[in-house]
């Protein structure tokens, strides 16, 4: 039995993860709100904000696009921080 561990909780898998928690569609929809999609274009050059933008469009690429979602999250991150 000393071999056995206690399971983290899902709590405390990822404490110190800003985005732990945030699904992409909720932080592409505060991106929306706050910057808008030309401004969100402006900082990511990518299609799905420049040619006829919507969150469905975005979502289905991002998913797709590992250093995409990566350049949304850090504005994220960004975005959130100055508005604090």
């Amino acid at each position: 039995m000393s071999g056995l561990r206690a399971q983290p909780t899902v709590a405390n898998e990822q404490p110190n993860n800003p985005l732990h928690g945030v699904t992409l569609a909720a932080i592409l929809e505060f991106l929306v709100d706050r910057l808008g999609w030309d401004e969100m274009a402006r900082a990511i050059d990518i299609r799905c904000f420049t040619n006829e933008p919507s969150i469905t469009s975005s979502l289905k690429f991002l998913r797709k696009v590992p250093w995409a979602r990566s350049k949304v999250e850090e504005l994220y991150l960004r975005t959130k921080s100055r508005q604090r």
